[in-house]
């Protein structure tokens, strides 16, 4: 049993759903690379195209997907002197309800807001992917 809080779900990845993420994030062209990552927590790691982003940005997703539909998409932005990250979450914790998000810039479990998330992962993707795009329109604005 996973505990609570850690931000993992008690059901094992779903392999499976990572390996379709992965190759649906790999057609893009604001990604450099989708790969799954097999050392500590399996995870789907992608890195999206500097190019998109003014200044000298690094962005990546990292995403967890469970057999029973909990997920954990952790977006994270590094610049010279500056982080800002968000998460959306579906998992038991203490702090939320199962489907809850964790606000940027620093994704902080005592900010996290209660929230409501589809079942299928491909909406998912085009949730996280639509709050993106805008985050890079607004980087693009300042």
């Amino acid at each position: 049993m996973v505990p609570v809080d850690d931000g993992g779900s008690p059901a094992p990845i779903d392999r499976p759903v990572l390996e379709l993420i992965q190759s649906r994030f790999a057609g893009s062209q604001m990604v450099t690379s989708a790969r799954i990552i097999e050392d500590g927590n399996l995870h789907l790691r992608v890195a999206l195209a500097e190019e998109y982003y003014p200044g000298n940005t690094v962005a990546r997703f990292e995403i967890r997907w469970y057999r029973n539909d909990d997920f954990n998409v952790h977006y994270q932005e590094q610049r010279e002197h500056d982080r800002w990250e968000c998460r959306w979450d579906r998992h038991p914790n203490g702090h939320n309800s199962r489907d809850h998000f964790h606000p940027p810039p620093t994704a902080s479990r005592a900010d996290a807001r209660d929230a409501q998330w589809p079942v299928d992962h491909r909406d998912v993707c085009r949730i996280v992917l639509a709050e993106v795009a805008e985050r890079i329109d607004t980087l693009w604005e300042q």
